[in-house]
């Protein structure tokens, strides 16, 4: 199995860390064609070298064909309680969706790569990070040939849509973050530091199954 990222699709990709991830692999010299994913057509995605988009309403009717002949698959695709209306609909996006693109993976030579979240726990008491931890354990199941899971803590960075309570803790964060040592492993990383881990897992990992935690995701500066 090869790490030249010479062929990637993207799901999530008009994201906080989506975009990211779309910057830096047109930029990476081994990366020859990147294929966003995408619900409507974005302008920005149309100015950015190597980017060509695939416009689809419902993710979940991706079919092997549309996946087939990449050598890696990243999904930063992910929504809130509040974007998406009910528990119901969360989870269609963030299990039922990952979990269809997971599954169109199995038996090929594609290295997955799934932005997911620290706290992800099938047992934990937070529907959100319960809810992680199942997507983490299934994905986990299959027989993918080669999976990074990454974790990262609150984001840092503009999104699009407004998350009242992520702002809130972000402006709280920069204003005490000269008080925060770097050991600390919940310490907030940003949108940059997630998208270079995502790339240096599909660059650097030779292990089937790798978690990358926060005190990983820290370390890219």
């Amino acid at each position: 199995m090869s790490n030249s990222i010479d062929n990637a699709i993207v799901i999530g990709a008009t994201g906080l860390v989506g975009r990211k991830l779309i910057q830096q692999l047109s930029q990476a010299s081994d990366c020859r064609n990147i294929t966003a994913v995408v619900r409507k057509r974005d302008p920005e995605l149309d100015r950015t070298a190597k980017v060509q988009q695939f416009v689809l309403d419902d993710f979940t009717i991706m079919n092997h064909e549309d996946v087939s002949g990449y050598t890696h698959a990243f999904s930063c695709l992910g929504t809130t309680m509040k974007k998406a209306g009910s528990k119901e609909q969360f989870y269609n996006t963030d299990f039922v969706i990952n979990a269809h693109f997971a599954e169109l993976l199995e038996t090929a030579p594609i290295h997955f790569i799934l932005l997911s979240a620290m706290g992800a726990n099938t047992a934990s008491p937070f529907f959100y990070n319960r809810v992680k931890g199942e997507l983490e354990y299934y994905v986990k199941s299959l027989n993918l040939a080669r999976t990074s899971i990454i974790q990262p803590s609150l984001l840092l960075g503009v999104r699009e849509e407004q998350r009242k309570a992520e702002d809130a803790a972000q402006r709280l964060y920069r204003r005490f973050s000269h008080l925060v040592p770097d050991t600390f492993k919940y310490k907030p990383v940003t949108a940059e530091q997630v998208a270079h881990t995502m790339v240096e897992a599909a660059h650097v990992q030779t292990e089937r199954f790798h978690i990358y935690d926060n005190l990983r995701i820290q370390k890219t500066r």
